[in-house]
């Protein structure tokens, strides 16, 4: 039974899509009209997401973190419970919650059912289904514990998320703290600072040199305000275009490296999403060279992934893990030991979790630190501002009352 998208006409006249199962498409239009719909075009599902542009297209690119651990945390439970991949695949699809994830799971389940593994199905999909993924698959596929590998697969992807969203949340506070600081700080040069000083300026009195400076300061942010936001978004984004080119890229990932407390939570950072990786791939039997080359794929600092692709040269000519990760000087001590361990007492895979564990503990407690140092700097920054305004209003004042006196 293959997948089908159609486009049809409601007993409304409205035009809906969607994909359906059928032995052909001749069996569609009828399941169709059984609805009383009028069919439009029936064509067989896109096998490969690239291809999927033009009216019918359903299967977009990609799958949220939280997406991809609900279905394969669905699938681990209907495959643990002995049900047939292909019926897993169906069930899963019956119970998603979008189109776009049901007709992919759909596309899946037809290849399944032409006689392809489920790693060469969900490889049609590579912006949805990432290399580790259709790694780890193949390997359970291959040592026939599907079930369990997908497990391990669910808790990875839902570690990642909650990981990224414990990062998220603990730099939404300052990012908001910082926006709200200079958004008050340019309103009150911009709007509030003119009008108070045009009283004493009026007065034809000379004023002091911060009041000065200060009229100086809100005559620029209230007339070319708009031109210094212009000039900053076009260098953020003059900036984004020209890390598109790899070199370049690369000598920013090890600038930034380099710097005091961000190189610590980059690296930290990326240490743990390479452990996890590759503890997750070596618990379900993917050969260790095979599971560095995935591993070092999903390093983002392109500095540390190529020493990663160095270190995984090495390994592959009869080198230790330890060894050609010292090598690399990108690792923490800790964390080289820890592997080490793991090598001599052969329970590698456990040491490589623990590590990633106490790696993405050490980058939580620099996250804490960097917006525990963040919110008291910007009090004071706002503070200071304000200090500075209040001083240059009133120094005209005592000025003034000194001369009527």
């Amino acid at each position: 039974m293959a997948a089908f998208e159609y486009l049809a006409l409601d007993p409304r006249g409205r035009q809906q899509k969607g994909l359906l199962e059928a032995d052909s498409a001749r069996q569609a239009r009828q399941l169709l009209r059984d609805k009383q719909w009028s069919p439009l075009d029936i064509r067989p599902a896109r096998a490969r997401e690239e291809t999927g542009v033009g009216a019918l297209s359903l299967i977009s690119k990609g799958l949220s973190a939280r997406d991809l651990a609900l279905v394969t945390r669905q699938l681990s439970t209907l495959v643990q419970a002995a049900l047939p991949i292909e019926e897993a695949l169906r069930a899963a699809a019956a119970q998603a919650s979008s189109a776009k994830i049901k007709s992919m799971l759909l596309a899946v389940r037809a290849r399944v059912m032409e006689g392809h593994s489920l790693a060469s199905s969900l490889r049609e999909f590579p912006s949805a289904f990432p290399e580790l993924y259709r790694a780890t698959v193949a390997a359970g596929e291959h040592a026939g514990h599907l079930g369990l590998v997908l497990d391990q697969l669910a808790d990875y992807t839902e570690q990642r998320q909650q990981s990224r969203q414990k990062i998220q949340l603990a730099l939404l506070y300052p990012v908001i703290l910082m926006v709200a600081s200079l958004a008050i700080v340019g309103f009150l040069l911009g709007y509030v600072v003119p009008d108070v000083v045009k009283v004493f300026v009026d007065t034809g009195q000379e004023l002091p040199a911060l009041t000065r400076g200060l009229i100086s300061v809100s005559n620029l942010v209230k007339g070319w305000g708009w031109l210094m936001m212009l000039v900053v978004a076009a260098l953020v984004s003059g900036l984004r275009i020209a890390l598109r080119d790899e070199q370049l890229r690369r000598r920013w990932h090890a600038l930034i490296l380099r710097l005091p407390l961000l190189g610590r939570m980059a690296r930290a950072t990326n240490t743990a999403r390479f452990a996890s990786t590759l503890a997750i791939l070596s618990r379900s039997g993917v050969p260790l060279v095979e599971a560095l080359d995935i591993a070092a794929q999903v390093i983002a600092n392109l500095h540390i992934r190529d020493k990663v692709v160095e270190a995984a040269q090495k390994v592959r000519e009869g080198g230790s893990l330890t060894r050609s990760l010292e090598a690399t000087g990108e690792f923490p001590p800790m964390m080289l030991h820890m592997i080490a361990s793991g090598e001599k007492s052969g329970e590698l895979d456990q040491m490589l979790a623990r590590t990633a564990r106490n790696q993405e503990s050490d980058l939580a407690a620099q996250i804490a630190l960097l917006v525990g140092l963040f919110e008291p700097f910007m009090l004071v920054f706002m503070g200071a501002v304000v200090l500075v305004i209040v001083l240059a209003i009133l120094l005209p004042i005592l000025s003034l009352n000194q001369l009527v006196g």
